[in-house]
């Protein structure tokens, strides 16, 4: 029984009105389990708030509800607790992984535009942020039964591509690129800008090189293609790790045969003109600087390929919602974006949003971009965070079996969760000691507790049969109350976009089930009791794996 719902239907009867909004569940218990601020309906009904509460307390009755208090103009409802606690627990056991799921979203479709990596450069660390809070978003939205389509926006094209095939055809070596392909394509994009100092020559052939892969030419796109492909599979490395997939891979390029229709399209509307040479669509009216359309050299922008993409978007995947993870550095981007396409006449531009994030930041407060003078291999990270706490386990833990397997659950787990654990929009400090801590705000915190919780239950398992639900003590209740509003916190973090909503809730619970187990004896005479505190565990157990798992964190049975 959904007692929030249910109390929503009782006033609805009286008031005549949707209140839903405005139930809130009181800070101290001791003001009940649910309650009804007054406030609004002052003016409507013409009375006192506090009479309004007083009156309402005298006609409403349910039998799920204990007692009805006021407290000023606060209308404060006590729920049975037996009733509470058997609702609550019965549901989780028997929903177990579906327990949260709603179909709010049923038959509509969410593209995720994410990660989206520049070919060949190494795997950014803002990218990242973008891989890690879209992938949580993507599992936010299927829990509410929205069917999600992860679009990886490659960055793989440009006139580096016209200086990478210059410099490989000067100084490259087919082999060495094969043996490590972003690093040494990395060394060879350098040595051009070094080079090229000296030969600004270079720089005019980089841009006929480009302009022969623009046109087609078979040997530039061949070399484009080799860097390309071999640029995804070491991506494809990290998304392994970070169990991480993609419906599409369609980058800048695939767009291209797409540039000169979008731009007709776009002239045809009659909101662009020319400027110095350049087209553009003014947006002096809206207080934005003009959306360079076409460069006077012919040469089209990031801008014109995205409207493009989005409007492949909408015909391919006919979306409900279009989200753009991506930093908050692009907010200006996307502004003008959506408005060219609500130009356009397009309504569906509303359903388009930038789901922006904040930077890394070093221990310094800087952008976390470089370390010792050199750039950071997200490989080399995820690998230095998952050597760690392989140290860690092997400490703490020597004899665990499979230590590799879950060092790299606990590593990959830890960097995912002190990303998560923040407010996207906000910039963090990139601690790879603090994210892998045992103790505090971390994932390996939520992990080694779900493994708590398993050793438990593999002493002595919840056994079938009649549960006495006789769960009366405040922190027993406390915890009840939190695993009842997951639902309740899925779904806000779904509705806001913000995955950090849902990591602090499990934070929550972890620190409550924490709390009470060393005080309150799970295993014990009363059989009764045990009981219903084995079926407490295994409940707290499967709601931390769930949320473990929207978040991309895998749940550990032993650590």
């Amino acid at each position: 029984m959904d007692f929030k719902t249910a109390l929503v239907d009782l006033l609805r009867k009286h008031l005549k009105k949707d209140v839903k909004d405005l139930i809130e569940i009181p800070p101290d218990p001791t003001l009940g389990d649910y309650a009804f601020p007054c406030f609004s309906l002052a003016k409507e009904l013409k009375k006192n708030p506090n009479q309004i509460a007083q009156d309402l307390s005298k006609q409403i009755k349910a039998d799920f509800l204990t007692k009805i208090e006021t407290k000023g103009a606060y209308l404060n409802f006590f729920v049975d607790k037996t009733l509470l606690t058997q609702d609550v627990l019965t549901t989780v056991l028997q929903e177990k992984e579906k327990y949260g799921r709603s179909t709010l979203g049923k038959g509509k479709t969410v593209v995720i535009d994410m990660s989206s990596p520049n070919i060949a450069k190494p795997f950014g660390i803002g990218h990242l942020r973008s891989t890690i809070i879209g992938n949580a978003l993507r599992n936010l939205l299927i829990l509410q039964g929205y069917k999600v389509i992860r679009i990886n926006h490659l960055g793989d094209w440009g006139t580096q591509f016209g200086k990478l095939i210059v410099a490989f055809k000067l100084w490259g070596d087919a082999k060495k690129l094969k043996k490590d392909p972003i690093p040494y394509l990395l060394d060879l994009y350098v040595k051009f800008h070094d080079v090229a100092e000296k030969k600004p020559e270079l720089e005019d052939e980089a841009r006929a090189w480009f302009k022969k892969l623009e046109d087609g030419n078979k040997e530039a796109l061949a070399l484009w293609k080799t860097f390309k492909d071999l640029s995804l599979v070491e991506f494809k490395k990290v998304y392994k790790l970070l169990g991480v997939e993609f419906e599409a891979y369609s980058g800048e390029a695939f767009y291209n045969d797409q540039l000169e229709s979008t731009i007709e399209l776009i002239k045809k509307k009659g909101i662009t003109e020319m400027s110095e040479g350049a087209l553009i669509v003014n947006l002096e009216k809206y207080t934005m600087p003009p959306a360079i359309l076409r460069k006077s050299d012919g040469a089209t922008l990031y801008l014109t390929r995205d409207v493009a993409a989005a409007l492949y978007r909408k015909k391919t995947y006919n979306f409900d919602t279009m989200l753009y993870e991506v930093g908050g550095e692009q907010k200006l981007h996307f502004q003008q974006l959506f408005k060219v396409l609500e130009l356009l006449g397009y309504t569906w531009a509303k359903d388009c949003t930038h789901v922006d994030h904040g930077l890394y930041l070093g221990s310094d407060g800087k952008k976390f971009s470089t370390r010792k003078g050199k750039t950071v291999f997200m490989t080399d990270v995820l690998d230095e965070t998952i050597n760690l706490a392989k140290k860690i386990i092997q400490e703490k833990n020597p004899k665990l079996k499979n230590k590799d397997a879950v060092a790299q659950h606990v590593g990959v787990g830890a960097i995912i969760f002190g990303d998560l654990c923040n407010d996207r929009s906000r910039d963090i400090l990139f601690d790879i000691d603090k994210f892998t801590s045992f103790e505090g705000e971390t994932g390996p915190y939520l992990q080694y507790t779900h493994a708590r919780l398993c050793s438990i239950l593999r002493k002595k398992k919840l056994s079938a049969g009649k549960i006495t639900y006789s769960l009366y003590d405040k922190t027993e209740q406390e915890i009840i109350k939190h695993l009842g509003r997951f639902s309740d916190v899925a779904l806000d973090a779904s509705h806001q976009y913000k995955p950090h909503i849902l990591a602090r809730y499990l934070l929550d619970l972890a620190q409550m089930i924490n709390s009470f187990y060393v005080s309150h004896p799970v295993l014990q005479d009363d059989k009764d009791l045990e009981k219903a505190r084995l079926a407490l565990i295994t409940a707290v157990k499967i709601v931390l794996s769930n949320g473990l798992g929207i978040l991309g964190i895998t749940s550990l049975e032993e650590m």
